[in-house]
């Protein structure tokens, strides 16, 4: 593991007062089965994962952001753009163990935080960082978190790339499927479907601990981090947020995000 940009360092940056020190982390891994290349794509002249980087430091709840990569291409590309990146293993298989070896690498203690951003989502809205923090800083008891929104859009509700999820009355999930979930038997007039938006916060043992779990059976079927958590009996409060994101699967997706970056001011 390696920090890549010149003139920075692994001292910690302190939180506000009364609270935790709080550090986004974008992870970002080299090859990319469903789009080769995808953190570099271009959008009007500038890499998507420094879209996600910008974007993220407009929260007022970050303290600082790094992109986490095996990638020395990523790192490069994200120091040339004055950002902060992180060199890790190439042998993690998710996002959030990733994010985990970042986290031990710039330090953050228990009670810290540390929020999983997605580096696809280049529009998203800084202020659903600090809607998914948000839990967290609340009440003690929670250790993760993470976005959830009502789909809108109807050709996300069978897409198996919009992972939907279920979850009880307290707002906690109680799954997260590619599938279409839940399923109306009946009546479907008033069906409602909500998109997970993969962007997390945990607190920051709970994380460490989190990368030493073994993966189970439905986080290898699904092939989504988060049930990991769920089937070692975790609870992960979701958060529903009013915000959108575009995630980039396909070449399309990227289209569609240049051309609404274009219309942006």
């Amino acid at each position: 593991m390696t920090l890549e940009c010149a003139g920075t360092d692994f001292d910690a940056v302190p939180g506000r007062m009364g609270r935790p020190r709080i550090v986004g982390f974008i992870p970002a891994r080299a090859e990319s089965t469903r789009f080769p290349g995808k953190p570099l794509a271009d959008i009007l002249g500038k890499p998507m994962i420094m879209w996600v980087y910008h974007r993220s430091l407009r929260s007022p709840t970050l303290s600082e952001a790094y992109v986490a990569t095996d990638s020395q291409e990523i790192s490069d590309a994200v120091c040339r753009c004055g950002g902060k990146a992180i060199l890790t293993s190439s042998t993690h298989s998710t996002g959030t163990d990733r994010v985990a070896e970042a986290a031990r690498a710039v330090g953050l203690k228990g009670s810290d935080i540390a929020v999983n951003i997605q580096g696809d989502q280049p529009l998203m809205d800084p202020s659903m960082v600090d809607e998914v923090v948000t839990p967290l800083l609340d009440d003690p008891a929670i250790p993760m978190s993470t976005l959830i929104y009502r789909i809108v859009r109807d050709e996300e509700i069978n897409h198996p790339n919009a992972v939907k999820t279920v979850f009880d009355r307290e707002g906690f999930a109680l799954y997260f499927s590619r599938a279409t979930i839940p399923y109306y038997r009946d009546d479907q007039s008033s069906m409602n479907y909500y998109k997970h938006h993969g962007i997390y916060a945990y607190r920051n043992d709970f994380l460490q601990h989190f990368a030493t779990l073994p993966h189970g059976a439905l986080e290898v079927s699904e092939r989504l981090e988060q049930l990991r958590a769920l089937e070692h009996g975790f609870r992960i409060k979701v958060v529903l947020t009013e915000k959108d994101s575009i995630e980039v699967d396909t070449p399309a997706d990227l289209q569609r995000v240049r051309d609404e970056a274009s219309e942006m001011d």
